[in-house]
This record gives structure tokens, sequence and C-alpha cells, in this order.
């Protein structure tokens, strides 16, 4: 598995202003600082422990690691402030920005991530946790501005821009149905409508399980309106790349999916597998060497999926 990224700063390379910022939010000085696995940012993700014994998690980051970082941890402030108190999602205590960098600060949350292949226990704890959130996040915050179709109407163009200049190793099957993925995508965009608050990236390292079985949705930067079913597709999604379940039976079985127009679903399902396909092909962006990798183990891992939801059960 192709795994985050590995460039991370820690606590002690962030700037001494910074670092003062931060613990003026706390209250109390930060005496230890431990580097958190997961996810892709090249800033800082240290959870921290303060002098009174205070914990909290903190991620900070500036343009030198990547010019679009800054603005992603922008859109998360303003969203993590405007959470209901009954999202399952970290408090937001605090943040700090000084036009070149800007830092978040969390209240702690303990726990750990889903194992992958995921785990049926697990899976289905995240899965109602998720249904759970849909209900508390509709209609959604003021914050949230941006809609499903707008954040994704980019992405959904992969395979309009694979087709404008197929690559070599393009599968065979792919190729010869590229008019059809570009119709698929285009649908799916279409069916992106709601005023359901999505998380709009959740995967087995964006949720966190506590000892008490309690699930936390983390990294909140692309939340947007859209139907209530999307995060539960997208975790699907997440578990096929990892395999070992079947992927029509839960979006089957599940309540928020289980009733949506199917062509929807593959239409959404279209999209993000020429997104991840596309962008594997592109340069990695500056500091997040990783995730063309892991876009690539994505969409191969999709694409065979949704061969069958085009072709149905002969393909």
């Amino acid at each position: 598995m192709t795994g985050p990224s590995k460039t991370r700063l820690h606590w002690h390379e962030l700037p001494a202003h910074v670092r003062t910022a931060i613990e003026t939010i706390l209250d109390d000085r930060v005496v230890a600082a431990e580097s958190q696995p997961g996810g892709f940012s090249p800033g800082t993700a240290d959870r921290v422990r303060t002098a009174r014994g205070g914990r909290a998690f903190v991620k900070a980051v500036s343009p030198a690691q990547n010019d679009r970082s800054p603005d992603m941890h922008r859109a998360e402030a303003r969203i993590a402030a405007a959470l209901p108190a009954d999202a399952p999602a970290p408090r937001l205590l605090g943040s700090h920005d000084d036009g070149d960098w800007i830092a978040l600060v969390f209240a702690d949350v303990e726990g750990r991530h889903p194992v992958t292949p995921w785990d049926a226990g697990e899976l289905d704890a995240a899965l109602s946790t998720l249904e759970a959130m849909a209900a508390a996040l509709t209609p959604a915050p003021s914050a949230a501005t941006a809609t499903a179709t707008e954040r994704l109407a980019t992405d959904f163009g992969g395979w309009r821009r694979i087709a404008e200049d197929p690559p070599a190793d393009l599968d065979p099957w792919a190729r010869a149905r590229l008019s059809d993925l570009c119709a698929a995508a285009d649908h799916g965009l279409t069916a992106l409508t709601g005023d359901t608050l999505c998380h709009l990236d959740v995967r087995a390292d964006n949720l966190l399980l506590g000892p008490d079985g309690t699930v936390t949705v983390v990294d909140w930067p692309w939340a947007c309106r859209g139907p209530a079913w999307l995060d539960t597709l997208l975790t699907v999604v997440n578990v096929q790349v990892y395999g070992g379940h079947d992927p029509d039976e839960l979006l089957a079985t599940r309540p928020l999916t289980a009733h949506v127009d199917p062509t929807d679903l593959t239409g959404v399902l279209a999209g993000l597998t020429g997104f991840f396909l596309d962008g594997a092909r592109q340069p990695p962006p500056p500091g997040i060497p990783t995730v063309r990798a892991f876009q690539r183990l994505q969409g191969d891992a999709l694409l065979p999926w949704l061969a069958r939801r085009l072709d149905g059960p002969a393909h």
C-alpha cells in the first residue's frame, strides 16, 4: 500500500511565533509532541501535551510546504467552527493565521484508524456513524457555501482528459468505452444535489475509532453541500480499494444508498475513477510525493467494479 506523506514537518520545526500562538490558544506550554501518520499534508500533524497535562491535536502549514495547503486549512477552520456539537468531529479550540502560517488546534481525540482491509465490525461502526452524521448535518451549516457539484466538476472531467490523450497503458475495456465513461461521469455530476454537509474525503485514514467504539471523522477542508448518501459511497470506494468486501452488497444494504438510483451511484463512481486515473498521470504536487501512486492504486481498484456496474453481470 502506498502510504501517506513522508515529508511532514514536526512541531519543533515550526517558527517560534507559531508555536507561541498555539500555546496561547492552549493557555499552556507544550512540553511534548508526537507526529501523527496518515493523510497527505506536508505540514505538521502533532498530538501535543502541555505542562499541566492538557492534550490537543495541532496541524500547521505554510505555502513553503505546498501552495494550496494553507487555503485548505483556512477552509477547514471555517467548517470546523460551524459544525454542530453532535457532529462526530473534533472540536476546534482555535486557529492562528498570520497570512503565511496557519495553524489549527483541535481537542485531542483518542483513537486509531480502522484496519485495512476493512474489518466488518469496524466498517459497520463507520457507516452507522456516517448515517447519523448525515442526519445531524442536514441542512448544512451556512459556512458550507460550496456544493459537491462545484467541488467535483473539474475532477469528474478526468475521463474526458484521458480521451483527449489516452495513456499507452490504458485498460483495453476503458479505451473501448471512453465515450460511455465520459457520459457516466457527466451524469454523476448532476446527481450530486442535496443540502447535507458532506465530508467528501472519507477514507480509513480520516476516521478514528475510539476505545469505546465511537467513530470520529477528521480533516474537513473539502466539506460541501451534497446528497446525504455521498460520504457512504466514498467509504465503500475506500473499502473496494483495500478489498475483502462486496461493494455492491454494501450499497444495497445501507439505508442511505439502498434506494438511490443505481445510475447515479455508477455515475459518481465513474467520475471518481476517471479522476484517480487521470490524476495519477500528473507530476506530484510540491511536498506530497506519494499521492500520485495512491491515486493510481485507487483507480486500478475501482475500474473492475465500475466495469461490472456499467456492463452488468456478463462482463
